[in-house]
């Protein structure tokens, strides 16, 4: 995972962008450790990730809180870039935020160990590999 910010640079710069040509968004609130809301109401689903669930059939609640408490002490009430990625049949937007131009949240919440990469994913993030 040490290439990750070296491919991140290679897909931004091959799109004839910079990190810094990313919108950026501020998060109001996150739901659960891959979906969170901006201040503008937008949802965004963290894209190539998979949290434990909540609630449901799947639900596994202490490591689902922990991943969601993670990832709100890390991006609530913060200003970050957004990749947007796609939509999901839930209407949510699928994006990559990022903390700084080269510091993912989903990686980030990957080496913590609160979420896992999502390998059908894993193409729509540079770091995913």
């Amino acid at each position: 995972m040490k290439r990750a910010p070296l491919l991140l640079v290679l897909a931004l710069v091959g799109c004839g962008g910079q990190a810094s040509a990313l919108p950026s968004v501020t998060i109001s609130s996150c739901y659960d450790g891959d979906t969170c809301r901006t201040t503008e109401g937008e949802k965004v689903r963290l894209a190539c990730i998979d949290t434990p669930e909540l609630r449901g059939r799947n639900a596994d609640p202490l490591p689902a809180k922990a991943a969601r408490d993670y990832l709100r002490s890390r991006v609530v009430g913060k200003t970050v870039l957004i990749r947007r990625v796609d939509t999901d049949r839930y209407g949510r937007t699928v994006g990559d935020l990022y903390l700084k131009p080269f510091e993912s949240v989903g990686l980030d919440l990957v080496r913590s160990g609160h979420a896992a990469v999502l390998q059908r994913y894993a193409k729509q993030c540079p770091w995913a590999d």
